[in-house]
């Protein structure tokens, strides 16, 4: 089973060998070319953005960290780190993803959600600028210290792969993957293997390229763009499955649809929110409650799709690592 999270990362098949030989290179490199989402020519207007959405997301990241208690409602947290984000002069790119224990992503919180801050959790951030995004999470231990192990698994395996990108012109998918999972393993757990990292597009989380998080076998050599590595390591078997359904949703295509808040809510999110996800919660911030019937119609109408959550197929816990990089004459993380 494929399971695909393709806002903050894509999962991929386990074990599938992705664009492994040369004919799929050589199909991969023309798709680029002519997708004109992707950065095959990131002008420096783009890089620039690139970088402010990076040194927007540091603020953050370390705004989140300071705010983050034991116990703290979910709603609360989300809803301030999604403002600190408008505050310090970007636009989310994702909803805030704060997934618990199992749930390895897609979970943000419900418009009256009650859950508490609690165990392992992973918040998962995404900051845009002009469409440009830096997309970045971390892992924290509520639990006075039980997950610290699992949490550096993920840690040091980022890191090691960073400092692979820094440290070579030419940078390639599987060698990535290589040292994420040797990170990873070296310390006892398994990688996700069907999770992964990815290109990042203008206005477009998941924009084409997928970065393992073990050695697949594929030596593509990544191109200039931006790109994010995202490592998930748990003790448990190392592959997710889809869940339940989350608060998340992304816009499909524009249909007929008979209700007309269902019309006005699909003008507002295309408006709004075009290709990038959002959620729930932010739709009865606009128009009430009576909006979650409305998504309910476009959702059933196919004008927009519903995220599962996605949880560790053997119940385990799952940390959660990221940070985002671009390549223009070399790599430079922006996010870190």
């Amino acid at each position: 089973m494929s399971t695909e999270k393709s806002y903050g990362g894509a999962s991929i098949e386990a074990g599938k060998k992705s664009v492994s030989n040369a004919n799929q290179l050589a199909s991969v490199k023309e798709s680029r070319k002519t997708e004109n989402n992707i950065n095959d020519n990131l002008s420096k207007q783009d890089i620039a953005s690139y970088k402010k959405a990076g040194e927007i997301m540091r603020k953050v990241r370390e705004y989140a960290k300071s705010i983050i208690k034991k116990d703290e409602n979910l709603l609360d947290i989300a809803e301030k780190i999604e403002a600190k984000i408008i505050e310090l002069g970007g636009a989310p790119a994702f909803p805030v993803n704060l997934s618990i224990n199992e749930i390895a992503a897609h979970y943000t919180p419900a418009y009256n959600d009650e859950e508490k801050a609690r165990d392992l959790l992973k918040v998962d951030i995404g900051v845009a600028v002009d469409g440009c995004i830096a997309d970045s999470a971390f892992s924290l231990d509520l639990a006075g210290g039980k997950y610290k192990q699992l949490i550096e698994a993920a840690e040091a395996s980022l890191r090691a792969a960073l400092n692979y990108v820094k440290n070579n012109k030419e940078i390639r998918i599987n060698e990535i993957g290589k040292r994420i999972h040797e990170e990873i393993t070296k310390k006892g757990f398994s990688p996700v293997r069907n999770l992964s990292g990815h290109e990042l597009g203008k206005n477009m989380i998941h924009a084409g390229i997928t970065i393992p998080n073990y050695d697949n076998g594929n030596s593509y050599i990544l191109e200039k763009g931006a790109y994010a590595i995202e490592p998930f390591a748990t003790s448990g078997i190392g592959l997710v499955y889809d869940g339940k359904m989350s608060e998340i949703y992304r816009f499909e295509e524009r249909k007929g649809v008979r209700d007309k808040l269902a019309r006005e809510i699909m003008d507002f999110i295309l408006e709004e929110y075009s290709s990038l996800p959002f959620c729930s919660r932010w739709i009865v911030k606009k128009f009430g409650t009576r909006g979650l019937l409305a998504l309910s119609f476009l959702e059933q109408a196919g004008v927009i799709y519903r995220y599962p959550q996605l949880v560790e197929k053997s119940q385990k816990e799952v940390s959660q690592a990221e940070h985002t990089f671009i390549i223009d004459e070399k790599a430079e993380i922006t996010s870190d």
